[in-house]
């Protein structure tokens, strides 16, 4: 535990103060005020202050729902996670009751920015929570206890964590459509959800993912050779032997970007005319200080 704490990082702490002021700008600024909901925990504590005394606030149940979730999955995904989690969960509460109760912005009736334009709302109010929740996890924490539980119960239940969390979401807007007798605000509600999603996805991996080739050839001295020289970056060569033909062959592992796989099928095909490709997408790379 004592080695946990020694992990946690000023720079991490940092970035997540403005994770979670982000997030409460986009719930409350744009989803808050027209009655759309974000997702996971967030959104089920839109809908119980909605349905709750005055005094019940967001930012009460944000923590009232959040905490004992990230408490709970302490054990399993560790000190330092769960940390930077309740930080920032509590960074996302206060600023959350500082744009609603204290400052001087009127989210009553309409978004300060979007009017009642739901779509504009719905959408904007996705990213802004989507950066937010992006930069929570590319910082080591987790911004909605939801994903906690996705994490723990999936494998029990079967199922993906992404699948938890989609069915969590879809039972949450059923839930607000019965309570609201109405299907339009859950119903672009799945539209924040979609950005949000999809802006996580741009956060956490970036815009440009990385390429992992793996090659398949007879001539793998001369392949890493040239991509060596051509590309300035290292190969990683593996024996290998064909299961048909039983010829000795290699496997050359190579990273690239996106705007090099053409080049790089070319020369490769050029020197083996034979070799087998697969490319795949690298959702980030680690590079080690020690070579």
């Amino acid at each position: 535990m004592k080695e946990d704490i020694r992990n946690l990082k000023k720079r991490n702490f940092l970035v997540l103060t403005i994770s979670g002021i982000i997030n409460a700008f986009g719930v409350t600024i744009f989803l808050y005020p027209v009655n759309l909901y974000d997702s996971g925990i967030s959104g089920t504590s839109m809908l119980f202050s909605q349905v709750t005394p005055e005094y019940m606030t967001l930012s009460l149940f944000l923590i009232l729902f959040n905490v004992p979730l990230f408490l709970f999955g302490l054990k399993k995904q560790g000190v330092t996670f769960t940390v930077y989690s309740l930080y920032t969960v509590l960074i996302y509460s206060v600023s959350a009751w500082l744009i609603t109760d204290v400052l001087p912005v009127d989210v009553s009736m309409a978004s300060p920015l979007a009017g009642q334009d739901l779509l504009l709302c719905a959408v904007f109010g996705g990213l802004i929570s989507g950066v937010g929740s992006g930069l929570t996890i590319r910082n080591g924490g987790a911004i909605d206890g939801i994903e906690v539980m996705a994490v723990i119960f999936s494998k029990r239940l079967g199922v993906t964590v992404g699948t938890f969390v989609m069915t969590y979401n879809v039972l949450l807007y059923v839930v607000a459509g019965i309570v609201l007798e109405s299907w339009i605000l859950p119903l672009y509600s799945i539209v924040t959800y979609g950005a949000g999603l999809k802006t996580i996805d741009f956060i956490v991996e970036g815009i440009d993912r990385s390429k992992a080739v793996m090659i398949i050839t007879e001539k793998p001295k001369e392949i890493s050779a040239a991509l060596i020289k051509t590309f300035e970056s290292g190969t990683t060569n593996i024996p290998a032997k064909g299961g048909y033909s039983d010829a000795d062959k290699a496997i050359v592992y190579f990273v690239v970007n996106r705007f090099q796989i053409a080049k790089l099928r070319q020369m490769v095909h050029e020197i083996d005319p034979y070799a087998f490709m697969t490319i795949t997408e690298v959702a980030d790379i680690f590079k080690s200080l020690h070579t």
